[in-house]
């Protein structure tokens, strides 16, 4: 394994030793992908304010999320199909985020189920909803979340229905892969993720395979998932959700104030400034463009995470020090986890917790709670200046 310094080495041991579907799968947006790549530009476009001759001892990255202590404010953001990425991928990663101190959040989308996960964790994860329209089985996963223990429910808003993504039309994807000429050729040149993949039981959707009414195999699964997910979500629902969860409750997807103000009614614990890291809707702006907006609606009375677009600890340090109490990585602990399993997805953070402790002390700070804009350098015009209704 070569010296790891940045999350762009883990990125390109990640695109040699993973299937291109399932690296696409990752690497890519929807329609044109312009959100897809602001998410990540316009981070570029904020600077920062380098302090000298003040003490840096002492310092520290700890926080907290939810009321959760971690030891840096970043989580892990769900995402589907992990165990596509790396053999038995969700339980690898939750266990790299136990043993760094920071929050996993197990998507619906996964691979390994929420029971495979608490069996092989000794601390309890964020379990993420999906609002399909299979009531009963939406009721039976929350029940199955509370009884392993999960600690939070993260319900994402913004895919209503899924936004087209060409990359994953066009390579057919599934989980497990079609068996295509074009994918067998791909696949048998990734030898070390077939061993892994043959060493594993775990192939198919473990939340919904054999849980879902007449869902018994993948092709069965694909039927009711394009059929499933709730069109008529409406913030009745929300609020019904909410009701059932009874406990710490993240509404994911929030991209403009006004729905931001109505999950504070709704009674939320925190929101997640989301564009989907650009796999829905295609021309909506940057998440980190959203934050100031919507922190000025909600005037404190919700906890503000972000995440799409985060690719290192200078983002997350420019995140927190806009107001941000969280951040999310997708992509980067993606990278690690199949450039080099659980160990790769603590190697991506640490490369982010050393970039956040370094940029702080250049910054002239020593803890999360002394960030704020006073350390940033932000463009008059960031925010930008769009005609309203």
């Amino acid at each position: 394994m070569p010296v790891i310094t940045n999350i762009e080495d883990l990125k390109t041991i990640y695109r040699r030793r993973v299937p291109k579907m399932f690296y696409d799968y990752a690497e890519s947006g929807s329609w044109t992908e312009q959100t897809f790549s602001e998410n990540v530009s316009d981070f570029a476009k904020i600077r920062l304010r380098q302090r000298v001759a003040i003490d840096m001892t002492g310092r520290s990255t700890a926080s907290e999320m939810v009321g959760q202590p971690v030891e840096m404010p970043v989580a892990l953001a769900p995402v589907g199909l992990l165990g596509m990425q790396h053999a038995d991928g969700e339980i690898a990663a939750a266990r790299a985020a136990e043993r760094f101190g920071v929050p996993f959040t197990l998507s619906t989308m996964s691979i390994c189920s929420i029971e495979d996960v608490a069996e092989n964790t000794r601390k309890p994860f964020w379990f993420q909803l999906y609002t399909m329209t299979d009531e009963d089985f939406v009721r039976r996963l929350i029940g199955r979340a509370k009884d392993a223990g999960c600690s939070a429910l993260v319900i994402t808003l913004d895919l209503q229905m899924i936004g087209q993504r060409h990359k994953d039309l066009k390579n057919g994807l599934s989980a497990p892969p079609k068996p295509t000429l074009k994918n067998w050729i791909d696949l048998s040149t990734r030898w070390a993720w077939g061993l892994g993949m043959l060493g594993t039981k775990r192939r198919e959707f473990g939340n919904i395979v054999g849980h879902a009414q007449g869902v018994e195999d993948p092709s069965s699964l694909f039927e009711w998932t394009a059929k499933q997910f709730d069109q008529a979500l409406d913030w009745k629902k929300v609020e019904k959700l909410i009701e059932m969860w009874d406990g710490k409750v993240i509404l994911k997807g929030i991209l403009d104030p006004e729905d931001a103000r109505m999950a504070v009614k709704v009674g939320a614990d925190a929101i997640i400034i989301s564009n989907h890291g650009g796999r829905q809707i295609d021309g909506a702006l940057s998440s980190i463009r959203m934050l100031r907006p919507i922190l000025d609606a909600v005037g404190g009375e919700i906890e503000v995470h972000l995440d799409s677009g985060i690719r290192s600890g200078q983002d997350v340090l420019k995140a927190v020090s806009m107001g941000a109490q969280g951040c999310y990585i997708g992509r980067a602990f993606v990278y690690g986890l199949g450039a080099n399993g659980e160990q790769g997805v603590i190697q991506a953070l640490e490369v982010i917790r050393k970039e956040l402790d370094t940029n702080m002390a250049l910054c002239g700070r020593r803890t999360i709670g002394e960030l704020g804009r006073g350390v940033l350098l932000i463009p008059e015009d960031f925010e930008g200046r769009w005609q309203q209704d």
